[in-house]
């Protein structure tokens, strides 16, 4: 008897030490997961929205400037875009352009306001 019950409190034993086991890995991995998620979006480009205001304040400056006809096709043609993607960052707000663009874009307006044109 006593041999019997030695090997089922071995089996029982190595269970437990496999449980153990894998029950530290998932809360490892749970626990990565959770610093991951409490980054949010570091380092991720940023949409449109409410968490950009002075992108935001950009177009709401730049949209009255582009009344006159052919002033969105100059205006993509200065900051090297194709209209569309103009469109997708003014319009739609699904996009926004990268920095040197967005700078270019400022420059624009700034000229714009102050009655000068910027020469394609």
């Amino acid at each position: 008897m006593p041999s019997k019950l030695s090997l089922t409190s071995d089996l029982i034993l190595g269970l437990f030490d496999a449980a153990e086991a894998v029950a530290r890995a998932i809360a490892l991995k749970r626990k990565k997961a959770r610093l991951l998620a409490s980054r949010g979006r570091v380092g991720r480009t940023l949409r449109p929205g409410v968490n950009t205001p002075l992108w935001n304040e950009l177009v709401k400056q730049t949209l009255p400037l582009l009344g006159k006809r052919g002033s969105k096709a100059r205006l993509a043609r200065f900051l090297g875009l194709p209209r569309q993607r103009l469109h997708d960052c003014l319009k739609a707000k699904h996009a926004t352009p990268d920095a040197e663009r967005t700078l270019l874009l400022l420059c624009w307006v700034s000229a714009r306001q102050q009655g000068r044109d910027l020469i394609v």
